[in-house]
């Protein structure tokens, strides 16, 4: 396929904010990708050459794409440099400068999708002397070649922000949309026993012509389709859940259909999903939703680890899918010493801890590890951590993810043996009363712990949010996960500093302005999260400049404590933060997880009562 085909879906891509228009241009496309391009592609549509979780990367600087863009279009550094410096976007400097390029290039071809690939894959590969310059011939060679569209989405693609605004559930619906007609090949007989007996007629998602609107539609036909569709949907995102990766879910669509996705299982080094709590207000929520007798957990404030070990190699992966066991490579020893077993994936929190005190340490402690690529070794004697163990998903060669909670507990009981400040399988009590329940979780307070955890005793290990598997409790229900869109340079002794943000909460894939927030930092980084580090952190954002006040592309979620919401105008989402402060950096989260602006209605109804 060219690679102009794929750049026109972009453009219609970041041409509109409404999901189900998004959901709609991807699916119409893929209808007409090949087979032998379908994979790539569906990495391509994601800005992704790789899956998420790979440790490989393309590794592309912003100050080498601006010397590729030179050398492909003819332009001075300097020319590049202050079309950056205005636009924000090394991607339209890249269209500006290939509409106006100043050298005719005499083995110029069309761009295929498979030759961009291609040469982007071997950037992650280059190691050595004379690396630098392959890279840069690598991308000037495409760029070369490119028109000025192709130009400015080879070049987001390589820097990793590509900003069309595909989400991971508009392209799980993308491919469903795309094979639903491929479904009237399942036989009534075979979909009836998925459906435990009940017989449906199954119809093409072409019937239904107004596809904004499809669920609104009510005849009989229509609504047995949208039964269908809303069950495929399940399995496609249960074989995303077990794989994360969209490419491998639709090679195994195009080669096998939709019964094929069965084929897809939970595999070592290849990390799921994980399975997380819903925030709660009350112990009485909890025993009504999960029953009379509960199982509660501590509840750490470290971040989420899956350990995979297939009987040789370790791998480490945080929730959002990055490996991180070069980082944590201390741990290795530990796991290898203290847990038995042919092979296993362990679902665990590691906690950070003082060496002198040997207390538990906050999160924001010991997140400077996660994405630290030097001193490795020197930062771990300064920060060591505990692994707590909770659940245990694969062992032996088997999934345990359909055992109830309990079965799999007595696995992990006999696999993990506990070494005090190394590794521990996490402590738990079974509760039948809410005043046993009460008293365990003001234990866990009085600790100097975050919480707890509240979980079915028979529940399934099931990726994502379920009311009726896990929930968590909190003593304070006023924070908000919340993502900086804008930030303002300071003043007088912070006038090199990002040092105030306009964060914002979702709805429906949209950030929404919730308020600004600049308290809580620190003006020395030695006395925690600062200024400085914030504004380093910030800086590589930046989309566009408006006097003191700077767009940010949407990255970096923090966690806002504040006194009350209340309603404003001056706000996109119609509330404001009073006396919000930040309480730390989530680098443990992704951008599918800023509060969304129903919870910020919540927390502002539950309000009403306590005044």
């Amino acid at each position: 396929m060219l690679y102009k085909q794929l750049a026109e879906v972009y453009s219609e891509l970041e041409s509109t904010s409404k999901r189900l228009k998004k959901t709609y241009i991807i699916a119409n496309f893929l209808k007409n990708v090949s087979e032998k391009d379908i994979e790539h592609i569906t990495y391509l549509i994601q800005g992704l050459i790789f899956p998420l979780w790979e440790e490989k990367k393309i590794g592309f600087s912003t100050q080498l794409m601006q010397k590729a863009i030179a050398s492909s279009t003819g332009s001075s550094l300097k020319e590049v440099e202050g079309l950056w410096k205005k636009t924000g976007d090394l991607g339209l400097v890249a269209e500006d400068l290939s509409r106006q390029r100043k050298q005719k290039t005499l083995f110029s071809k069309e761009l295929t999708t498979k030759k961009v690939f291609d040469n982007l894959r071997t950037l992650a590969t280059l190691e050595g002397i004379g690396t630098v310059n392959k890279k840069i011939s690598l991308v000037s060679e495409l760029l070369t070649s490119a028109s000025p569209i192709e130009a400015k989405y080879i070049t987001r693609t390589v820097l990793e922000q590509l900003r069309i605004g595909v989400a991971e559930g508009t392209l799980r619906d993308s491919i469903v949309w795309c094979y639903f007609p491929k479904l009237e090949k399942i036989s009534n007989k075979e979909y009836d026993k998925l459906k435990n007996g009940k017989k449906l007629k199954v119809n093409s998602l072409e019937e239904i012509k107004d596809y904004e609107n499809y669920e609104l539609i009510e005849t009989e036909d229509e609504k047995n389709a949208r039964e269908i569709y809303n069950f495929f949907i399940k399995k496609v995102q249960k074989a995303y859940d077990l794989c994360n990766d969209f490419s491998l879910v639709t090679k195994t669509l195009v080669e096998k259909g939709i019964k094929g996705l069965d084929g897809i299982k939970i595999k070592v080094h290849t990390p799921i999903q994980v399975m997380l709590p819903i925030r709660v207000e009350n112990l009485e929520e909890s025993f009504k939703d999960l029953g009379g007798k509960i199982q509660i957990e501590q509840k750490f404030d470290g971040f989420r680890v899956e350990v995979h070990y297939d009987g040789k190699k370790f791998s480490l992966f945080t929730r959002r899918l990055e490996n991180v066991t070069t980082q944590f490579s201390e741990l290795i020893p530990i796991l290898k010493k203290h847990v038995s077993g042919k092979n296993y994936i362990l679902d665990t929190e590691v906690v950070g801890y003082d060496p002198k005190t040997k207390k538990y340490l906050p999160f924001q402690n010991i997140s400077q590890r996660i994405k630290r690529k030097y001193d490795i070794d020197e930062i771990a004697k300064k920060i060591p951590v505990e692994i707590n163990v909770f659940d245990i998903v694969y062992y032996n060669d088997k999934s345990l993810m359909n055992l109830p909670l309990n079965e799999r507990r007595k696995i992990l009981e006999k696999a993990v043996k506990d070494s005090k400040l190394k590794i521990a399988k996490s402590p738990y009590i079974i509760a039948s009363s809410l005043k046993e329940a009460e008293k365990f979780y003001k234990e866990c307070l009085k600790s100097g712990l975050e919480g707890i955890v509240i979980k079915k005793i028979d529940s399934r290990y099931r990726p994502g949010r379920y009311v009726s598997g896990w929930q968590k409790l909190k003593p304070v229900l006023e924070t908000l996960d919340l993502v900086i869109i804008k930030s303002e340079w300071g003043e007088g002794k912070r006038s090199d500093w990002l040092s105030s943000y306009t964060v914002a909460c979702q709805k429906d894939g949209k950030f929404l302005e919730v308020g600004k927030v600049s308290t809580g930092l620190k003006e020395k980084k030695e006395e925690g999260l600062s200024f400085e580090q914030l504004t380093k952190m910030l800086r590589p954002l930046v989309k566009s400049t408006k006097g003191k006040e700077v767009t940010v592309k949407p990255s970096i979620i923090i966690e806002v404590a504040f006194e009350e919401i209340q309603k404003s105008p001056k706000y996109d989402s119609g509330f404001g933060l009073r006396f919000p402060v930040i309480k730390r950096i989530r680098f443990d989260k992704g951008l599918e997880d800023v509060s969304d602006l129903d919870l910020v209605k919540k927390i502002y109804e539950s309000q009403k009562g306590k005044k």
